[in-house]
């Protein structure tokens, strides 16, 4: 019976050193830190965006490359390999980001009766519908790993429809890219990839003022 004891007492105690290991590997695993767009300041409304004045626009949920529907931010290393950063993470999906990040930036350029992005009420009516496709949206980094300058990369498509009869009236293509991006600073990639999505927007305005305005 002693005997029986003794073995339960050390494989009692063989288990509590193993889970103390355990909760040490994590205590010196690094934190998580969560990152959100929209921190950049917004533009100041331009005096030609008032030929918008009394249009109301519809962001429809965008569309994103199947490898950016990851919480992990991503960085693209050469031309084909990905590292989704495990301490690095979006701090709420990445499309609905983007929508409230473009929408700001609409409703700051010019006077739009009103932005909505997707989910609206179901009797909500638009004059003119966006629909987004990211393509890549990504900081870049060296192939050599010991280099540290890298870029901030974002590249759309859109189209600007009718919603009374579903006709695209324009398209376009934003191709954006930073270079002097520190890599390893989520921080400035975050900020560099926000400045991409003013840029997205000022092509958004522009295209809205020669194909739709009055």
């Amino acid at each position: 019976m002693t005997h029986d004891m003794n073995v339960i007492r050390l494989a009692f105690l063989c288990a509590l050193v193993a889970l103390t290991g355990c909760f040490s590997l994590s205590r010196d695993e690094p934190p998580q830190q969560h990152y959100v767009l929209g921190g950049t300041p917004l533009p100041e409304t331009d005096a030609s965006a008032e030929r918008l004045a009394g249009l109301a626009i519809g962001l429809r949920q965008p569309q994103l490359a199947e490898y950016l529907e990851t919480p992990f931010i991503v960085v693209r290393q050469g031309p084909h390999q990905l590292r989704f950063s495990e301490f690095h993470r979006w701090g709420e999906e990445l499309a609905g980001g983007i929508n409230r990040t473009v929408a700001a930036h609409l409703a700051a350029r010019g006077s739009l009766d009103g932005i909505d992005v997707v989910p609206w009420a179901p009797r909500a009516r638009h004059d003119y519908l966006i629909q987004l496709h990211l393509l890549r949206f990504e900081g870049l980094a060296p192939e050599v790993p010991t280099a540290s300058e890298g870029a901030a990369y974002l590249l759309a498509t859109w189209e600007i429809i009718d919603q009374q009869d579903g006709a695209v009236l324009a398209r376009g293509t934003t191709d954006y890219r930073a270079d002097g991006w520190t890599v390893g600073d989520y921080d400035e990639l975050v900020a560099l990839l926000d400045t991409g999505l003013r840029e997205l927007s000022d092509d958004l305005i522009a295209a809205l003022e020669r194909h739709v305005a009055p």
